[in-house]
């Protein structure tokens, strides 16, 4: 099939977006729809638009990674809301749309008059999305939330990290839990209710808290938390069968989550390479314990009453753990993986982010994309569409300028050129602008 036919197939084609959306969680959704072949367009304060053009820069006049990995497809239009122009722009825009997407402030929306209830007046087809940090109705509703905020409120954070010395403190995951993973939540409810529009002909509102994103990837959290309720401890955490167990679950360390044992385990190198480490599970059928322990070359271990039933190789895993790192130490990860993984063990190396970067598999299928940005920054890489459709393959683009298409945009409303320079003149729009920023200077501490 061809890359134009594959294209003609785009799930979204001919939906319009408009992405009223800033920094990560919001963007995060858009950009997908764009990936998805939605056509979006981005509204962007005068003059400065979206916070991370200009934050964590690494290169002279380029706009920054954070905002080109989370806008790459989507069009540009600076608009101040608060003028009356701006706001019949808006409207506009807004009756021709399909989905409006914002993730301003709590109560921000409604004020600038762009709630629920008057645009589904304005555009009755209209499916309006709205991310905020907490439910409506929540005790915290009308609170900020950051990424680290939601990980906090959403069971994330108290659940993740070590249960003794200086690190005994809920830890953020480095995983993007509450923006990206909130942006992919409410992506799923947009194309939800897309899919209800078909049969009921109208839009609807779609509401998603980032708490309740991050809730839902710690629902097995619960599940420990109700049998803690019930059983007083459990054998599946870490730090049993020796640990003084309280009213809420402790933190997992690097358990696996389940009744197996999975720990992570120094390779050959470790020494000196703070990632050279497997991941490796025991399951829990003797048949599968026997497997380690033959492929390790300690068939012993399978006769071990110490780890005879799942049971007691919980209750022995102090013991365990350091046995089969006896094995993995002698191997670099990768030979591990080939090794164990073609026993029928669950294993995996610990990737860090400069052999993900450059892993031959994952920039040959997609899996990471590069695209041609022009000018100082040139091409970059990012996540592409994080799964495949047979019919179906992004046409990855990069991002604009800011209010690049402005005039584009405007021109389709019905605005002159003139009339287009008037409303630059009332700061109604800024002109198109290009990153224009030192070489950021890292000042580094001694070494």
């Amino acid at each position: 099939m061809t890359e134009e036919k594959i294209n003609n197939f785009a799930p979204l084609k001919g939906i319009k977006v408009v992405d009223w959306t800033q920094v990560q969680s919001g963007p995060s959704c858009t950009q997908l729809l764009a990936w998805l072949g939605a056509d979006v367009i981005k509204i962007e304060r005068t003059n400065t638009g979206d916070p991370t053009r200009n934050e964590l820069l690494d290169i002279k006049d380029s706009w920054s990674l954070y905002y080109l990995q989370l806008n790459a497809n989507k069009k540009s239009l600076t608009l101040n809301i608060k003028t009356p122009e701006g706001q019949k722009i808006m409207y506009d825009l807004l009756k021709k749309a399909d989905i409006f997407v914002e993730n301003i402030k709590p109560g921000a929306a409604t004020k600038a008059g762009f709630g629920w209830e008057k645009v589904h007046k304005l555009n009755p087809r209209l499916i309006m999305a709205s991310l905020k940090g907490f439910n409506q109705g929540s005790r915290f509703e009308n609170v900020k939330a950051f990424e680290p905020v939601a990980q906090s409120a959403g069971g994330a954070a108290s659940a993740t990290g070590w249960n003794e010395g200086k690190d005994n403190v809920p830890t953020q995951s480095a995983a993007a839990l509450g923006d990206s993973n909130s942006g992919m939540h409410l992506t799923i409810a947009i194309l939800a209710a897309l899919l209800q529009r078909e049969h009921t002909g109208e839009g609807t509102y779609v509401y998603q808290s980032m708490q309740d994103a991050v809730l839902n990837l710690c629902r097995i959290k619960l599940r420990d938390q109700i049998m803690l309720d019930n059983l007083g401890a459990l054998p599946h955490y870490a730090v049993y069968p020796n640990f003084k167990w309280g009213k809420a679950i402790p933190r997992a360390e690097n358990t696996e989550g389940g009744q197996v044992i999975g720990w992570t385990y120094k390779a050959k190198g470790w020494e000196n390479d703070p990632n050279a480490y497997v991941y490796i599970v025991v399951q829990n059928s003797d048949k599968s314990w026997e497997t380690i322990a033959k492929t390790m070359g300690h068939p012993e271990w399978a006769t071990d009453p110490r780890f005879e039933g799942w049971q007691n190789r919980q209750l022995h895993k102090e013991e365990l753990y350091p046995l089969i790192e006896s094995y993995t130490k002698n191997y670099d990860k990768f030979e591990l993986t080939k090794k164990l993984g073609i026993a029928g063990i669950p294993v995996g190396p610990v990737l860090d982010w400069h052999e993900l970067e450059n892993d031959p598999d994952l920039n040959d299928d997609g899996t990471i994309v590069t695209i041609d940005q022009g000018g100082n920054r040139g091409k970059f890489k990012t996540i592409g569409l994080p799964f495949t459709l047979a019919n179906y393959k992004p046409d990855y683009k990069r991002a604009p300028d800011l209010g690049e298409n402005n005039k584009e945009i405007l021109k389709s409303l019905g605005y002159d050129p003139t009339q287009i320079d008037e409303l630059v003149e009332k700061g109604v729009i800024s002109k198109v602008k290009k990153p224009s920023n030192p070489r950021t200077k890292v000042i580094k501490g001694e070494e």
